[in-house]
């Protein structure tokens, strides 16, 4: 998943390249010895709206479908390497096979938070992602992160990003959070895993409603998603969803 705040100083780095932005002046986690995935958490079993962002072939974000032809993950995904093609692979999860591939052909990002829509070239028959609304996410509930992102903190990123679709529990703390753009986001804390890069855009679940878009995490205790519940009318304006 990502976080930004040191971006500038780590635009070459393996974390710059897989997005999840650090959260501000916190350091990627070091936990020498330990296996670590999404890190932590568990493999998902049924995520028939997951999708993976790649840019111009290579792995780089996590996205959910919400209509057949429309996508939502981070802004800082859609943005941050621009002029390169960017395409998904739709309800598998195995990122390397299966599922539907479809390219972006136009996308939208919200001028004051971490968080876009994207129109694909091709419709997407499946269950979709429904968003959520007012009252469906609360302080103190358990909720449920997707990315196919890193799995370590000991070496780049890019180099354990996960071939299958990870899950893990976190406990929303506050739902007027700030993610790495100042718009307003759901903040949790690990339960069994945290988001890294790679997780980036990737949705949070408040039962079977999105509530978040990952945006930042420090890969140890905290991350932050921007506000699906926030920002649902201007979802709306964007897509009609």
């Amino acid at each position: 998943m990502k976080i930004r705040t040191a971006l500038a100083g780590l635009a070459l780095s393996a974390l710059a390249t897989v997005g999840l932005l650090p959260m501000a002046g916190a350091a990627p986690a070091q936990e020498p010895g330990v296996g670590i995935d999404i890190i932590g958490g568990g493999f998902a079993t049924d995520a028939p709206w997951a999708a993976r962002l790649f840019t111009d072939g290579q792995e780089f974000c996590t996205a959910a479908l919400i209509a057949p032809t429309y996508v939502l993950t981070a802004e800082h995904c859609l943005t941050q390497r621009p002029g390169t093609v960017k395409t998904f692979r739709i309800g598998s999860l195995d990122q390397t096979s299966g599922g539907v591939t479809a390219t972006a052909v136009d996308f939208w990002v919200n001028s004051e938070a971490d968080i876009g829509v994207v129109r694909i070239d091709r419709p997407v028959y499946t269950t979709y992602a429904e968003l959520g609304g007012s009252g469906d996410v609360q302080v103190s509930d358990i909720v449920q992160v997707y990315g196919w992102g890193a799995t370590c903190t000991d070496r780049p990123e890019i180099e354990c990003q996960s071939q299958f679709l990870k899950v893990a529990d976190l406990k929303v703390t506050k739902l007027n959070g700030a993610d790495y753009k100042g718009g307003v986001a759901i903040c949790a804390k690990r339960v069994d895993g945290i988001p890294a890069g790679g997780d980036s855009g990737g949705p949070m679940f408040a039962g079977n409603h999105i509530v978040g878009v990952a945006s930042t995490s420090d890969r140890d205790k905290h991350t932050c998603y921007a506000s699906v519940v926030h920002y649902r009318d201007w979802i709306y304006a964007v897509s009609g969803i």
